[in-house]
């Protein structure tokens, strides 16, 4: 295999800022973590659970009963972690650990610091680091530390998002999710996107079946033989299906209303997402004729962000019987 065969290795983050509102029972949980107390809810069966649930494990019923436990507990379970990832409670290695506080029926998740698995065990007795900043959210426990350990090492992470009006309590907590990891294509996927990278559309034909896809696909869905035959395909087709979108949300680069549509290339016999522009968005329709939008020739890279969007061709629209079984 050549350097420009190989398959293509590119990092990859995902992440957005996972939002939600409190509700009646976590918003009384967060609210007395900002105070440095912790309260858990008394289920029908008389075991109290921390975190609260909304909801009885056993009845369904919705639960009302809060009750204080401490901020000191024991371990119930731990597992060792050594490399730490961003945005995680430390920074220097830590234990996870379910602690069951005093009071408490159930066990809570988070971390310890502990310094070393050595100075970790079962029945471990443990109590509650706060954060220097408490703002309503579950980071107000930095982390958990050995029962007899000073509060001499200042915690890390920056205090979290937690919306309210002043003097108000929380009625909305914002967590940060990020996932990051090394993507591969595959060889077929990082010939089709090398092709991108000189303006060319290539896919792959089944031997068995005929049916081209693209982006190509290591073997035929359909026969589950490999896809060997590669096809270049015109940057025209037809809009099988599609949506508007009215409604904003982070990270949206374009103003609403506009199309994201499957686009079904001449030649092709399955869909891909891409952006319909160059008319107005209610005039995009069930089997529109449409054609690539490139970006200028010194934009382009392995990538299919290559093409800027699809726009309509002027040409008569494709009959439903045509594109009907790929929809």
């Amino acid at each position: 295999m050549t350097v420009s065969d190989a398959p293509l290795s590119a990092p990859l983050n995902v992440g957005f800022d996972y939002t939600r509102s409190t509700g009646p029972v976590l918003g009384r949980f967060v609210n007395a973590l900002r105070e440095r107390r912790i309260e858990g809810v008394r289920g029908s069966d008389g075991r109290v659970h921390v975190p609260p649930v909304e909801y009885d494990p056993a009845t369904a019923d919705p639960l009302t009963e809060f009750v204080p436990v401490a901020a000191e507990g024991v371990v119930v379970s731990w597992s060792w972690c050594a490399d730490p990832l961003d945005g995680q409670p430390l920074s220097r290695p830590f234990a996870w650990v379910l602690v069951r506080l005093d009071g408490a029926d159930t066990s809570l998740l988070h971390a310890l610091d502990a310094g070393s698995p050595d100075n970790v065990h079962i029945g471990q007795r443990v109590r509650v680091r706060w954060a220097d900043e408490t703002v309503g959210h579950i980071r107000d426990i930095a982390y958990f530390l050995p029962a007899d350990a000073p509060d001499t090492t200042p915690t890390e992470a920056p205090p979290p998002v937690a919306e309210r009006e002043e003097g108000a309590p929380v009625s909305v907590i914002i967590t940060p999710v990020h996932l990051k990891y090394q993507h591969s294509a595959s060889p077929e996927e990082s010939r089709y996107l090398r092709g991108l990278a000189e303006g060319r559309m290539l896919g792959q034909r089944c031997p068995s079946c005929g049916k081209v896809y693209i982006p190509p696909r290591g073997a035929c869905p359909v026969d589950g033989v490999p896809t060997t035959d590669e096809v270049e395909l015109p940057d025209t087709g037809i809009v099988t299906t599609f949506c508007i979108v009215n409604v904003p949300f982070l990270g949206q680069r374009i103003k609403p209303p506009y199309v994201a549509a499957y686009i079904l290339l001449d030649g092709a016999d399955i869909a891909f997402l891409h952006l319909v522009l160059g008319c107005a968005a209610e005039d995009v329709r069930m089997g529109m004729r449409v054609r690539a939008n490139w970006r200028p020739r010194e934009e382009w890279w392995t990538s299919l962000e290559n093409i800027s969007h699809f726009e309509p061709t002027g040409e008569p629209d494709a009959a439903y019987e045509t594109f009907a079984h790929h929809l």
